[in-house]
């Protein structure tokens, strides 16, 4: 294909996204790969290796191609079809392949090696760079020889392929999922998730009178949250518990995924020399040791849990006593909760979203890190179009106006479809990267890519965001801020680059502390009717609710992050009942509540079998305690201090992973991390 009518490869940043279609893929990732390879061979070719000749022009040809190929994959998970995931997924076979021959590339090693052996001339970002890419070259087996290299190579392809099979398979599972009710059974449920119920029947050419509910994020929460009745919580519940696996729709099971994902990756680490996968993962983290991670994760249960008992012991009673539930069931709990929240505090989470208009909040998140980082946030047209009409595009800029300086961009995009993939993300659109050449040196800034999946807008009034959808985009938007805001040059360590993946969480996680703050509250909330900010009262009450069953929230986070770590520290195959036989030895020593014997919670966590979180979900409860002691500084000088918000963007967003997280949290703070500030913003800290 022409590329100039190929809008994937006649783009200079990014593509016109609107005019992308299946058929761009295939030809685009073969030229961008063809071109990479004859780059290579090229610097390959070099005898006397530089960092200008080598290190230089490979660095332009692959971010390019990371580019693209990123655009392509955030199509697929945001207009998703079957024709563009067929694409998709012949395309990511191929870039798999050809970063797998990378990693294996033997005379490339050699002239980073070479490179990084030369006395002087390169700067403490180089250097670190080529350390991170020589042992990224260890991790990608280049010491391998023969079969076991051939094999390793396998290993790669095939552990692409079955991720994304894994995604694919629950999202799919998601949207054939679906329950047709009469309307009178949705009592208690948001006015605003009914009317999206009737419009999906009415979509369908249902009769009148009739809802369609679905395992979408929003309607999901509705129905567990408020609906009154049961037997429809325990429907719902069950969908959800059963998605994408033997339990659930057949045709979208996962079991054999995960047996085949679990062998490849212990086979893969014992190739490289590693007893397990775990450890593998260990090293490029900030954590010394698999074992490490064990005794911090169950340091944390063990904290957690008698809260989380003290928790549980109070919903039974209410349940028993205010609700009349004997027993307790897994699909009452949401529902139990909050009713009890309302009774303890005399608010509901319905009143409480009145005052949280998207609009209003994403201004008033704006206005907060404006007034933080120094920066100010545009809208304006999308030079590269959008991928659907809710998609707003801005400009983040600083200096004087007249003479504003261009920092980064990004899409937003916040509402949930059905060709959507599930949950809340931040990925890199474009990394920030200088461009040198005999013509003088061009910066490339930063493009990031906002996504959650919140309630859409329905009868012409603006979507109302719960407070945990508040918390959700501060915590996209951090991540997004660590994108935008690096001033790291150099590619593979601006933004998210060889940052350890314990510490990615932690711009996201601080940026949720001012979900609770009145100053930014107040600033940020205008209720849909009146237009009036919340209440000091109403949020006083919202604040003493803050650390609401936070042992129940706690021991939750821990039985994901020890069924995680444990299910990679094995040594040996693990088939589908042994990995249910592990969850339940979790739950014996971390949970509090027991779901039902067909809940088959593994079969769709992406996060570990489709994501980059395998052996690594601790890290979000890791990086909290960095976050949390991060944020005591703000507390102790002004949450919203411009010094203190100036060098957190110098000592941490800047800095990508051009320095250790260990000395950019020092750097910042002044002393190495404490504990005390996460226990006492959760409610545990011992008291006295």
């Amino acid at each position: 294909m022409n590329a100039t009518l190929n809008p994937l490869l006649s783009a200079d940043v990014l593509p016109n996204f609107a005019a992308v279609s299946p058929e761009h893929v295939g030809p685009a990732i073969d030229q961008l790969i063809a071109h990479a390879r004859a780059e290579r061979a090229r610097v390959n070719a070099t005898e006397a290796p530089t960092w200008d000749n080598v290190v230089e022009p490979l660095a332009r040809v692959h971010e390019r191609l990371a580019r693209i190929f990123g655009a392509v994959g955030h199509l697929n998970s945001v207009v998703s079809s079957p024709a563009l995931r067929d694409a998709y997924n012949a395309a990511l076979e191929k870039v798999t392949a050809y970063y797998t021959d990378l990693g294996l590339d033997r005379g490339l090693y050699e002239r980073y090696r070479a490179i990084a052996a030369q006395p002087g001339g390169l700067d403490a970002a180089q250097r670190r760079l080529l350390d991170h890419e020589l042992r990224d070259f260890r991790l990608s087996g280049i010491e391998l020889e023969g079969a076991p290299r051939d094999r390793f190579h396998a290993i790669q392809e095939a552990l692409s392929k079955a991720s994304a099979r894994f995604s694919d398979n629950v999202l799919d599972a998601v949207n054939a999922w679906s329950l047709d009710v009469p309307i009178d059974e949705l009592a208690g449920m948001p006015a605003d998730a009914v009317s999206a119920a009737r419009q999906r029947a009415q979509e369908a050419g249902l009769g009148d009178g009739l809802a369609r509910l679905n395992l979408q994020g929003p309607c999901y929460m509705a129905v567990m949250q408020h609906a009154e009745r049961r037997s429809l919580r325990e429907a719902v519940y069950r969908g959800h518990a059963t998605r994408a696996s033997d339990e659930g729709d057949a045709r979208f099971d996962n079991g054999s995924l995960i047996e085949e994902i679990l062998s490849l990756r212990l086979e893969e680490a014992r190739l490289l020399g590693f007893p397990h996968f775990a450890a593998m993962s260990m090293v490029p983290k900030m954590a010394a040791s698999a074992e490490e991670v064990l005794g911090f994760v169950r340091d944390m249960a063990a904290r957690a849990r008698p809260y989380a008992e003290r928790d549980l012991a109070e919903l039974r009673a209410f349940a028993r006593e205010r609700l009349g539930l004997d027993a307790l069931e897994p699909w009452d709990i949401a529902w139990a909760s909050e009713k009890l929240r309302q009774t303890r505090y005399a608010f509901s989470e319905e009143t409480l979203r009145r005052y949280f208009p998207a609009p209003a909040v994403i201004d008033g998140l704006y206005r907060l890190v404006e007034s933080l980082y120094g920066v100010r946030i545009r809208e304006a047209v999308s030079p590269y179009g959008v991928w659907h009409p809710d998609v707003r595009y801005f400009r983040v800029e600083e200096g004087e106006p007249g003479q504003a300086r261009l920092v980064g961009e990004f899409f937003l995009d916040l509402y949930a479809r059905a060709d959507k993939q599930g949950g809340a993300w931040a990925d890199t659109a474009r990394t920030r990267m200088l461009l040198r050449s005999g013509a003088g040196n061009q910066l490339a800034t930063p493009i990031a890519f906002l996504t959650c999946n919140f309630p859409a807008p329905v009868d012409g009034r603006p979507a109302l965001l719960s407070h945990d959808d508040v918390l959700t985009l501060f915590h996209e938007f951090g991540h997004g801020l660590h994108l935008l805001l690096t001033e790291v040059d150099l590619y593979g360590l601006s933004g998210f680059g060889h940052v350890e993946w314990d510490a990615v969480e932690l711009p996201s996680q601080f940026m949720e502390n001012y979900a609770w703050e009145w100053e930014v509250l107040r600033q940020l909330t205008r209720h849909v009717d009146s237009g009036e900010s919340l209440p000091r009262d109403l949020y006083e009450r919202m604040r003493a609710a803050r650390n609401f069953q936070a042992g129940l929230s706690t021991v939750r986070q821990m039985e994901f992050a020890l069924f995680d770590l444990l299910l990679h520290m094995r040594s040996e195959p693990t088939d589908r009942q042994g990995v249910l036989d592990l969850l339940d030895r979790v739950r014996d020593e971390v949970a509090v509540i027991r779901p039902p014997r067909y809940n088959r919670m593994p079969w769709s966590f992406s996060h570990i079998f489709a994501g980059g979180y395998a052996a690594g979900y601790y890290s979000y409860k890791w990086a909290e305690v960095l976050s949390a002691d991060a944020y005591s500084r703000f507390e102790e000088e002004g949450v919203v201090s411009p010094v203190a918000g100036g060098d957190f963007r110098r000592e941490i967003l800047a800095r990508g992973g051009s320095r250790d997280a260990m000395e950019n949290f020092i750097a910042f703070r002044g002393r190495p991390p404490s504990i005390d500030a996460l226990l006492r913003h959760n409610g545990m800290a011992p008291t006295l």
